[in-house]
């Protein structure tokens, strides 16, 4: 399924115990610290800000089930620059690299950060890639993309619920219909059968009005239909 929406501070205060609430206070103020005084270097040029430290020790404080939601509110409380995303997606475990996928689009980036979108796209962890399809690739990614990710959900799994602006990118996309099309005849050559999600992207490839969006996509004749198993 798409990734769990993030939870606000004021939802997580609800659902931490004391101890997690007074360990996130501290986190956050060393973050807000960061903001505040973003040319404060170190006097060990290698040291780790204090806050970035918190950040990978979200899930043992406060839950491996809200760990997602405490990372995204420490990059936006230290309004995290593409540098210390980068190190923190780089250097980060799988869960650290989906928070900071999850919350690219609260921060004022642009689409400087869609490297990292695309190294996730280049995995197969499923986590990644999920969250890789969300809201900050349906502003940024271009058309070329954007369709690679929407057939890398079909691969490897992921719900195409998770791809952000599915129906309005995917309407009217021609070379995305036949893509699909090209997809569905090499499964169903090896017997493999074809998901109910292909049969859903193809069917919104429908030519129709596009909505404005980066790149948008090519229109042309009507989608091509699924070749069935039986054909």
């Amino acid at each position: 399924m798409p990734p769990t929406p993030l939870l606000t501070r004021k939802e997580l205060d609800t659902l931490l115990g004391g101890a997690a609430r007074a360990w996130l206070d501290e986190a956050l103020a060393e973050a807000a610290h960061a903001a505040a005084h973003p040319d404060t270097t170190p006097a060990d040029s290698y040291a780790v800000p204090p806050w970035e430290l918190r950040y990978a020790a979200a899930g043992r404080h406060c839950g491996l089930e809200h760990a997602d939601s405490v990372r995204a509110l420490l990059l936006v409380e230290a309004r995290a620059a593409l540098p210390a995303l980068t190190r923190l997606y780089e250097q980060g475990t799988a869960a650290e690299r989906r928070a900071v996928l999850l919350t690219l689009p609260a921060l004022d980036l642009g689409a400087t950060a869609l490297p990292l979108v695309e190294d996730a796209l280049r995995t197969n962890d499923t986590t990644l890639v999920a969250a890789a399809v969300g809201p900050y690739a349906g502003v940024h990614l271009d058309a070329h993309n954007w369709r690679h990710a929407v057939l890398k959900c079909l691969f490897t799994g992921v719900p195409v619920a998770a791809v952000d602006q599915l129906a309005r990118r995917a309407r009217g996309d021609a070379e995305l219909a036949r893509m699909l099309g090209d997809h569905a005849a090499e499964r169903i050559a090896a017997g493999r059968p074809l998901s109910a999600d292909l049969h859903h992207v193809l069917a919104l490839t429908a030519p129709g009005t596009n909505a404005p969006g980066p790149a948008a996509p090519a229109t042309g004749p009507a989608a091509p239909t699924v070749p069935t198993e039986e054909s």
